[in-house]
């Protein structure tokens, strides 16, 4: 088995792959989910003052987006739309007034609502145009995208066997249709889990507020109420792709999973603060926790 493992995008990345590489396969392909990602950041970050965000919020105007933009502004378009504009792409200035700045200061400002999508987007891909300058952030759902992307480089390599694992979001794959038992980190005591889920050709996404939070705030910011959640600790999807399994997690802090079933295909479990759980009926394992 070959494994790698770096830092990217603020986050730890271990790849393993099952399948055998010569030594320079395993470099080139090093090489090439490096230069992707850089690609990626290059375009979407906004901790780099070089990025394409970085300029939409410097000057208004109609912007090309690169093809990595296209699954994502769509699908932003939708849950934007299904969760009433609490997630959205311009939730940036709020996480900077927050102090969830490019020099992680974690000072909060005075706080302000962000625009609204039809105030100031207009999206037909591949252009996206900004009627006024404005910070994006697709923190929602663009770690998701870039693991997407980083397991098809995989696969157009020749690789059927792998597991892309970044920050605990999971990209899995087996040519024999091998279950992958993850274990589910509790909120309170990173060194235990409190369940386990079961991946099969599939991608698992979490997310919480234990770990990016400061003061009053996490990395999850509601725009109508300027906080964020305290109603939810801990949320776990399962999806076909990792761009949905990370959307969904971000979503149902705000909107029941009931509605976004209706519109989207993926399995989820929520640990409420008292350690409680709600799940879908299609939950790929178990809590150690009561419903």
């Amino acid at each position: 088995m070959t494994t790698f493992s770096f830092e990217a995008i603020g986050t730890h990345w271990q790849i393993d792959i099952q399948d055998l590489l010569t030594m320079d396969q395993s470099q080139g392909l090093q090489e090439r989910i490096h230069a992707r990602i850089e690609e990626f950041d290059r375009a979407f970050s906004r901790f780099r003052d070089d990025s394409l965000v970085m300029r939409m919020s410097r000057e208004a105007g109609t912007y090309p987006l690169p093809a990595d933009g296209r699954s994502m502004f769509d699908l932003y378009q939708r849950i934007y739309h299904e969760t009433n504009g609490a997630v959205t792409p311009l939730i940036g200035s709020l996480l900077v007034e927050a102090g969830y700045d490019a020099k992680y200061s974690l000072i909060p400002g005075e706080l302000h609502h962000p625009s609204k999508w039809e105030d100031i987007l207009d999206y037909k891909f591949p252009l996206l145009t900004l009627k006024q300058p404005a910070l994006l952030d697709v923190g929602a759902l663009g770690k998701g995208e870039l693991i997407d992307i980083v397991g098809r480089l995989i696969e157009d390599a020749g690789c059927r066997s792998f597991c892309v694992n970044a920050g605990g979001d999971i990209f899995y794959r087996s040519a024999t249709d091998q279950p992958l038992r993850v274990g589910l980190e509790h909120p309170q005591n990173f060194s235990q889990v409190i369940g386990v889920a079961e991946v099969r050709n599939q991608s698992l996404c979490g997310s919480a507020g234990n770990r990016r939070a400061w003061g009053e705030f996490h990395h999850i910011m509601n725009p109508h109420t300027l906080s964020s959640p305290k109603h939810i600790l801990s949320v776990w999807t399962v999806a076909e792709t990792t761009l949905l399994a990370d959307a969904m997690a971000t979503c149902l802090f705000f909107v029941p999973a009931s509605k976004l079933l209706q519109q989207h295909l993926f399995e989820y479990v929520i640990l409420y603060p008292d350690f409680s759980v709600e799940y879908s009926k299609g939950w790929p394992g178990e809590m150690f926790v009561s419903a």
